[in-house]
């Protein structure tokens, strides 16, 4: 697959550095670093409990770190206040989890429409614009279904369309297909990248598999809380 360059791109857009967390007398991150370009795939792999998802998590802001910092487009977290960084995860960082995470209650396009209608949007516009996300994930045929009553390849096409709906500038994926048959697992994925690569979202992409890892533009490996890069962008 091809992909661009982001040796000549200005500054990061996310950045973590030299990040420490633990949980009682468990570490879960020591001097993990990350950063991630405008419209970049990263990656982020590991074993189980390795400490990528933490690494994740204090990326989006929902986890603070105990020591070390993190940077988003020029401001560092530690200066946000608790309503800034709530204000980022509904408008410019989207979510897509192993499970999907859908309000069961609500139907598809409901829920796709559901971060718009977050931020204030009218009823009617969130529903056409998450209906026209629907359309892009070829799920609009679920519009009208709640999520039990969808199958689990078409639960994450519903949840990527949800994490896409706001036009994020940063996409945090958790392992996305983690739940998924291969070949539900591949379509999902060309789906979210293809996507993502239109509306030039940045992706923090946490898995286990390097099928998955392979769509991205670079890779990060996170082992014992410590990362460490694996080589340069992918050759298109």
């Amino acid at each position: 697959m091809t992909t661009a360059s982001y040796s000549s791109s200005p500054a990061p857009l996310l950045t973590a550095e030299r990040l420490r967390k633990t949980y009682g007398p468990t570490v879960a991150l020591e001097d993990a670093s990350l950063s991630l370009h405008p419209g970049e795939i990263v990656a982020v792999m590991g074993p189980s409990g390795s400490g990528k998802s933490t690494l994740l998590h204090c990326l989006a802001g929902v986890v603070r770190p105990d020591s070390g910092s993190i940077t988003y487009d020029g401001q560092k977290f530690a200066t946000m206040n608790d309503a800034r960084r709530s204000a980022l995860r509904r408008s410019e960082f989207g979510f897509v989890f192993q499970f999907g995470q859908l309000v069961p209650e609500l139907t598809c396009v409901e829920n796709v429409a559901l971060p718009l209608r977050l931020n204030g949007t009218p009823r009617k516009e969130a529903e056409r614009t998450a209906l026209s996300w629907l359309e892009r994930l070829e799920a609009d045929d679920l519009k009208g279904k709640r999520p039990g009553e969808v199958s689990g390849g078409q639960g994450q096409r519903v949840a990527v369309a949800r994490a896409l709906v706001s036009r994020p500038r940063v996409l945090f994926a958790d392992e996305p297909t983690g739940a998924l048959d291969s070949l539900n697992g591949e379509r999902v994925m060309e789906l979210l990248t293809d996507a993502a690569r239109t509306t030039d979202a940045a992706v923090v992409l946490v898995t286990h598999e390097a099928r998955v890892a392979a769509w991205s533009d670079r890779e990060v490996v996170v082992r014992d809380g410590r990362s460490r890069a694996l080589g340069m962008e992918r050759a298109g």
